[in-house]
């Protein structure tokens, strides 16, 4: 049977990361709430499982995936079990823990992208909070992201089995397909920003240059599936929040 992901329609979001590894396993998947309504498929189908009362573990909320009977939840959830699955997790096990702290340690970044426009509150709009959002997209910009991607850079440099190259392991692993996420999102929602991310991270930029040709990423990039990123999305490109670092 084929694996079924649920995420809202229109947007990449945390499901991209997702289906990322799918497209570079070549999974058989679908993408439920693209699919038509007369099918069964459709945002509805979503929300029937959201809100099921018989369901005896319900996700609290997407993406999550449904592979058989089994529902699985939450991004860095659903990929530490994808992963062995899809060849895209260290045989060793001791290494699939450290790539779910590293998928872990990402979707903290995700989190922070996404409170850059949304620093008050996600049931306002972004125009309610303007003048706060500019404060929080300076500090993400001059501060956060530094954090963020000098630490990955240094994993890269210091995994022992990588040559550089991985993340995790001696091979491509779902946390090196969300690491070329991670650039492609914050490239779009500040350019300014990141104009100079391969001179400060060169490896984290040579590793996301190295995924985009892979040839599943880039038959996925250049295909309808991929969803282009939008100002509905986690990565939102407002050029008020964005500026330019040295």
């Amino acid at each position: 049977m084929a694996y079924e992901l649920y995420y809202w329609d229109g947007l990449q979001g945390r499901g991209e990361f997702v289906r990322l590894a799918l497209e570079e396993a070549q999974a058989d998947y679908v993408d439920v709430t693209r699919g038509p309504e007369q099918d069964g498929l459709g945002t509805g189908a979503m929300m029937a499982l959201l809100d099921s009362r018989s369901e005896p573990h319900p996700p609290y909320a997407p993406p999550f995936l449904k592979d058989g009977d089994l529902i699985v939840p939450q991004t860095a959830n659903i990929l530490f079990y994808l992963g062995p699955k899809l060849g895209l997790a260290p045989k060793d096990e001791g290494l699939r823990y450290v790539a779910n702290g590293l998928q872990l340690t990402i979707a903290d970044l995700v989190t922070e992208a996404h409170d850059t426009h949304h620093p008050i509150s996600g049931n306002l709009y972004y125009e309610d909070q303007k003048d706060e959002a500019k404060a929080r997209a300076s500090d993400f910009i001059q501060h956060r992201i530094p954090k963020f991607m000098h630490y990955f850079e240094r994993v890269l440099l210091q995994n022992p089995d990588g040559h550089k190259r991985h993340m995790v392991g001696d091979a491509l692993s779902y946390v090196d397909l969300s690491m070329f996420q991670i650039v492609e999102g914050l490239r779009y929602a500040f350019p300014k920003a990141t104009k100079h991310f391969a001179d400060h991270y060169p490896h984290v930029v040579a590793l996301h240059d190295a995924v985009a040709k892979r040839p599943n990423i880039a038959a996925y990039a250049a295909s309808g599936r991929r969803i282009p990123f939008n100002e509905s999305g986690i990565f939102r490109h407002y050029p008020e929040l964005d500026k330019a670092v040295r």
